[in-house]
């Protein structure tokens, strides 16, 4: 085991059993990279403020810059007996220059240090998230404008509702990861709105430090206000989760769409060989794995936020060892998502769509009953005896086996003196999904603009991140 660096309080070495259960070098040695940038600003800092020498500062940024170099190159490895990355990086910088290193924690705890560097960490990652939510979102788009006019049933309970296209149906799962993304982009915000590093263990310094220098070089707003609330807060832990968590479900909705629209008993799509998987006993099989397991991994993102909701709950001020596990929840959180948005979307560039079994469903499905019922309502007929006129049409139509559009115009009249020879366009499929011309709806014309909108929320993203 490396040495400690709070060793010299203890007249005994603590048990191995200890040092390994106390151990966070396993998970949190990902966080080199921004360990190393803050301990760079710092020591820029205490420089500039007098505290430590220039020599001592162009040792230390030499010597961090090495480190990084030969991690880079694997001249050098973590080691994993080190208590923790920051012990690990200090003791490797002070073997190379001297007692430079070990001025480099002047005025700094590795409660202020942790904090800052799973901020900066979740902060790259939450960028990394949204470009994949941002290619998602593309691919969706471009394959809801090949499919404008691919009528299909749209549901409510699981039953055939009204006409829509295929392409309606995923624009509103682009609409709902663009709000994953505005979500992602207000966490990160309130993430860089304020900086940690300064406030000590928990009381801040006596030292002459420079906040305002650190926050700025380090890309936040400002210096966090309270140091207790420095050191303890993990509220961006909670609320990057949450917006996983969230952007998972939609993930978990699209998976379960896509097992259903796969199968036999709808089959309005066909998923590409490369992403699905076969039965060890029955060859006809082709199973959606990629969507099973994105549902399933969906739970396990929840249980990561659960941890962090319930590991803080009841943890008084300022920092206590429970919060070492905020890295294993967030990281794990972060790591499913990145894992499914990669899959899931070459999964749906790839798959293809079957437009003439979506209309032969929707034309089995009565979905345009509403404007059988909205024909006689324009003609003059109240909506609510237009309705229930129209439940007896479809009632004595599933008797007969027949479709609406397959009744004669005798049929119709003899429900209706009000029915002509428009209604059969009136209850025409695509002509009843071309009528729906409220703002939102499922017409080509609609369908066209939601994804101008959605293009154009991904341009100004891209043009924010450039």
């Amino acid at each position: 085991m490396a040495e400690q660096l709070w060793k010299g309080r203890f007249s005994k070495a603590v048990d191995s059993r200890v040092n390994d259960f106390n151990s966070s070098i396993r998970f949190d040695q990902r966080m080199i990279a921004q360990d190393m940038r803050g301990s760079g600003v710092h020591a820029a800092m205490l420089a500039k403020q007098g505290i430590i020498s220039e020599k001592d500062c162009e040792d230390i940024l030499s010597g961090l810059a090495s480190i990084a170099d030969d991690l880079a190159s694997g001249a050098l490895e973590i080691d994993p007996n080190a208590e923790d990355v920051h012990t690990f990086v200090e003791q490797t910088l002070t073997a190379r220059i001297g007692d430079a290193g070990k001025r480099l924690h002047t005025g700094r705890s590795r409660n202020d240090q942790v904090a800052l560097d799973i901020r900066l960490t979740l902060r790259d990652y939450s960028h990394t998230l949204q470009a994949y939510i941002v290619e998602l979102i593309k691919v969706i788009c471009r394959k809801a404008a090949e499919n404008t006019t691919a009528v299909m049933p749209g549901y409510t309970h699981l039953q055939r509702a009204q006409p829509i296209t295929f392409g309606h149906a995923l624009m509103a799962y682009a609409s709902m990861l663009l709000r994953d993304l505005q979500r992602f982009e207000d966490a990160t915000a309130r993430m860089d709105a304020q900086c940690p590093l300064g406030s000590g263990a928990l009381a801040g310094t006596t030292y002459p430090l420079d906040r305002q220098f650190t926050a700025e070089k380090l890309d936040f707003a400002a210096p966090c206000a309270n140091s207790l609330d420095g050191v303890s807060d993990r509220d961006f832990c909670i609320e990057l989760a949450s917006a996983i968590s969230i952007c998972m479900m939609h993930l978990s909705r699209l998976s379960e769409e896509i097992i259903l629209w796969c199968s036999w008993e709808f089959k309005f799509i066909e998923l590409d060989d490369a992403f699905t998987t076969g039965s060890s006993i029955m060859p006809q099989k082709k199973n959606p794995d990629v969507t099973e397991l994105i549902r399933g991994k969906t739970g396990r993102v929840y249980g990561d936020l659960n941890t962090l909701l319930v590991m803080m709950k009841g943890i008084p001020l300022a920092y206590n060892k429970d919060m070492q596990e905020d890295k294993e929840a967030i990281f794990d959180a972060v790591d499913t998502l990145e894992l499914c948005l990669k899959t899931v979307t070459p999964m749906l560039d790839t798959m293809k769509t079957l437009p003439a079994n979506m209309r032969r469903a929707a034309a089995k499905g009565f979905i345009n009953a509403t404007d059988c019922a909205d024909y006689l309502t324009k003609k003059g007929m109240p909506f609510r005896d237009a309705y229930k006129l129209t439940g007896c049409m479809v009632s004595d139509c599933i008797a007969k086996d027949k479709t609406l559009e397959e009744l004669t115009l005798d049929e119709f009249q003899s429900y209706s003196p009000l029915f002509e020879n428009d209604i059969y366009d009136a209850i025409d499929l695509i002509k009843c999904c071309e009528g729906r011309t409220s703002y939102g709806g499922p017409s080509e014309a609609s369908v066209n603009n939601q994804i101008r909108l959605a293009m154009d929320q991904l341009a100004a993203w891209e043009a924010n991140n450039a």
